[in-house]
């Protein structure tokens, strides 16, 4: 496992952006999936985006798809999340997420958890 802190939340307008980041300790991250999670209506995590441990492929839920961006830097044990024309539907508490292997949208395969960082988006 690795030890994971977010942070870079806060409060925005509607069609502002924000960058989370993530990091991570232990040498084990930079062969890990990373992913980002939110909570939603009926389900306590809902897959947003993820990136495998080369960095060459990233997945991301259609909500989401295009607005949003995952990025990693291997170099510093950093996960990122650009969000950018971020909607009122975005509000949530943002979870960084690790697994060894490749990814997948289930939370429930992640075997490391951040603390959470929220963002607030006003309409």
């Amino acid at each position: 496992q690795v030890q994971l802190v977010e942070s870079g939340g806060g409060l925005v307008q509607t069609g502002g952006s924000l960058r989370l980041s993530c990091a991570a300790s232990g040498r084990a991250f930079r062969t890990y999936t990373m992913g980002w999670f939110r909570p939603a209506p009926g389900t306590e995590r809902e897959f947003v985006a993820a990136i495998n441990w080369l960095a060459g492929s990233t997945l991301y839920d259609d909500s989401v798809k295009g607005r949003f961006t995952i990025s990693r830097d291997n170099g510093k044990n950093t996960l990122y999340l650009q969000m950018n024309s971020l909607k009122p539907e975005d509000t949530a508490v943002y979870y960084c997420a690790a697994r060894p292997g490749h990814w997948s949208t289930s939370p429930g395969v992640y075997d490391s958890w951040g603390q959470g960082t929220q963002v607030t988006v006003s309409s």
